[in-house]
């Protein structure tokens, strides 16, 4: 049996998620930014100088210089300001961004983006990390962070222009970075984390893993647990925010999907993943993934090896 801690490693290296970038620039003057109200998650790296970011309900301004960053995992009400008054803040108008200047005195440069979760899996863990997340660049357990970090100041300072590709990527691997940098500082994480950070329910979390096509029921969960049909249902829901059947599910469609990727068919699949026939797995495949399994097996064809 794997630690508690190299099955939440394994949770959020599984995290499947993209970035996407959509400003790279300056501010200076008077402004604010948001994108609070577009419904996703969102990212600020501060490459150059400094800005404040204030999020409803939270009545004290942060700071945030260069090497740091924000990961808001909701859709909050917040806005970056060049001003540290709340009231000026939100007085300021939206502005467009200028050219990034690294070599400015003046105003904040900034690489901003928005983060898309995939469904399933994906959604269960970030559902249990905090609303937001902040980087420093001063911490010293972010040894790995800062030095993913100083890979994206570099790319800033390419002539003409930073790669958005590359920008993306190392964003992508710079969150994951933060995540695992919380999870072992001992944050107080919920989700499929929390889950994972106990023993009995860590070793359940790894059957269902490794075996989820096996017909599980609750009380064989239970069992496996140690606990009490009732008193596994209630705890398991609190630990993890969804019921035992959810998180089967979401591991089933996870190992769908990859055995789809590498090729199989999908009836193969279905009875994998602890389908009786073929209708069944399709319907359930359909609702949770938003499309048939033959399609989604189709979208991927030549693309794995």
């Amino acid at each position: 049996m794997i630690s508690s801690s190299h099955l939440v490693d394994w949770l959020l290296e599984g995290l499947e998620l993209d970035a996407s970038l959509f400003h790279v620039g300056r501010y200076c003057g008077g402004w604010h930014a948001s994108t609070q109200g577009m419904g996703r998650a969102s990212f600020h790296l501060v490459v150059q100088g400094h800005c404040w970011l204030h999020v409803d309900g939270h009545a004290e301004p942060v700071r945030l210089e260069c090497g740091d960053a924000v990961f808001l995992l909701r859709d909050l009400g917040y806005r970056l300001s060049g001003d540290e008054d709340v009231a000026d803040a939100c007085a300021q108008p939206r502005r467009a961004m200028q050219a990034l200047d690294l070599q400015a005195d003046d105003g904040v440069g900034l690489v901003c983006g928005f983060f898309h979760f995939q469904t399933g899996l994906s959604s269960l863990i970030v559902e249990g990390l905090a609303d937001w997340i902040l980087l420093r660049a001063n911490d010293p357990a972010g040894s790995a962070a800062r030095a993913l970090f100083g890979l994206i100041l570099e790319e800033c300072r390419r002539a003409p222009q930073p790669s958005q590709t590359v920008l993306e990527r190392l964003t992508h691997l710079l969150f994951l970075y933060v995540l695992r940098q919380q999870v072992h500082m001992g944050q107080p994480l919920g989700g499929l984390v929390a889950l994972a950070r106990q023993p009995a329910f860590a070793g359940l979390l790894e059957r269902l893993i490794e075996e989820p096509g096996q017909a599980w029921t609750l009380e064989s969960m239970a069992v496996c647990a140690g606990l009490s049909r009732s008193a596994f249902f209630k705890r398991f829901n609190e630990l993890a925010g969804q019921s035992p059947g959810q998180v089967l599910l979401a591991l089933r469609m996870r190992q769908a999907c990859q055995l789809l990727k590498a090729g199989n068919t999908v009836e193969q699949v279905g009875g994998r993943v602890g389908y009786q026939s073929v209708a069944a797995f399709t319907r359930a495949f359909a609702k949770a993934v938003g499309v048939q399994p033959g399609a989604y097996r189709k979208q991927h064809e030549g693309r794995e090896g």
